[in-house]
């Protein structure tokens, strides 16, 4: 069934946290890079920015004033035409307790959290609801990673005990994160959505490989929002190599439009979230 009452969200995750130039020459790491490509994202039909930043060597860094150099970066280009979501994710380097108080000093609009870093145990899931509820409190919003579709089963049991204190909260379902070479596939999807596992009222999704179109674009024919960027692949649908990030959303973008979708805004994300 296509939906076609609510656009569809694009978004764009342009460098990740382990790639370098080697993987692409045009791969954006500084914030001069991060807001040159929001900008060209915008213009091709994304609405949000998913961050990671950098040290001075060029590792994966969880830093506050790192990504508010970022985030005024993309301000000062865009203003707020474009959510700017930052990542807490861990890559082995940070304990939950550092990757909750990087979000709190750096107080973003948005933020991706996966659910297996921040709950790696049953001792801290009081941690996790408590932070939960200081996001809510702050007008920050989180999306949830699911690695494989069993993790919607915890988020869901999350819910009915009451530890997430929202209706519903937005989450990112990550197709073949564990597969061999990690390369996506449309099928991928399938376990997610099946009649056995819960429903969430906003989710998206990011593939990895040449097949990251494909994998989108049947998830926003079923409901679902999506994220492109040379994080997860720097291939096009025709298996090209892509010149930019812009060129990836531009070819997802194309490819709704076509089938009768339409983009949503970031005024329209916003709007959505503020509904759940």
């Amino acid at each position: 069934m296509i939906k076609v009452e609510r656009p569809t969200a694009i978004c764009v995750a342009p460098n990740g946290g382990k790639l370098t130039k080697a993987d692409h020459p045009s791969l954006p790491l500084g914030p001069a890079d991060l807001a040159r490509t929001a900008q060209e994202c915008l213009d091709a039909g994304a609405c949000l920015i998913h961050v990671h930043v950098r040290d001075q060597d060029g590792r994966h860094v969880l830093d506050a004033t790192a990504y508010r150099d970022v985030i005024d970066a993309i301000g000062r280009a865009i203003g707020d035409q474009m959510i700017v979501q930052i990542t807490s994710e861990s890559l082995g380097r940070y304990t939950p307790q550092e990757q909750i108080a990087v979000i709190k000093e750096t107080r973003p609009e948005a933020v991706s959290l996966a659910l297996r870093e921040f709950v790696p145990t049953k001792a801290h899931e009081p941690e996790f609801a408590s932070f939960l509820s200081w996001l809510q409190a702050e007008a920050i919003v989180p999306q949830i990673i699911l690695y494989d579709a069993d993790e919607t089963l915890r988020l869901d049991e999350y819910q009915r005990r009451g530890l997430v204190p929202r209706n519903q909260v937005p989450v990112l379902f990550v197709l073949g994160r564990y597969t061999a070479a990690q390369r996506s596939d449309p099928v991928d999807l399938l376990p997610f959505l099946d009649a056995s596992k819960p429903g969430f009222a906003h989710w998206s999704v990011c593939a990895f490989g040449e097949r990251e179109a494909a994998c989108v674009t049947a998830a926003a024919l079923l409901g679902g929002h999506v994220r492109v960027g040379f994080e997860n692949n720097r291939q096009l649908a025709d298996r090209r190599m892509a010149k930019s990030n812009a060129e990836l959303v531009a070819g997802v973008s194309s490819s709704l439009l076509g089938l009768g979708l339409r983009r949503a805004e970031a005024g329209d994300l916003r709007h959505a979230w503020q509904e759940l």
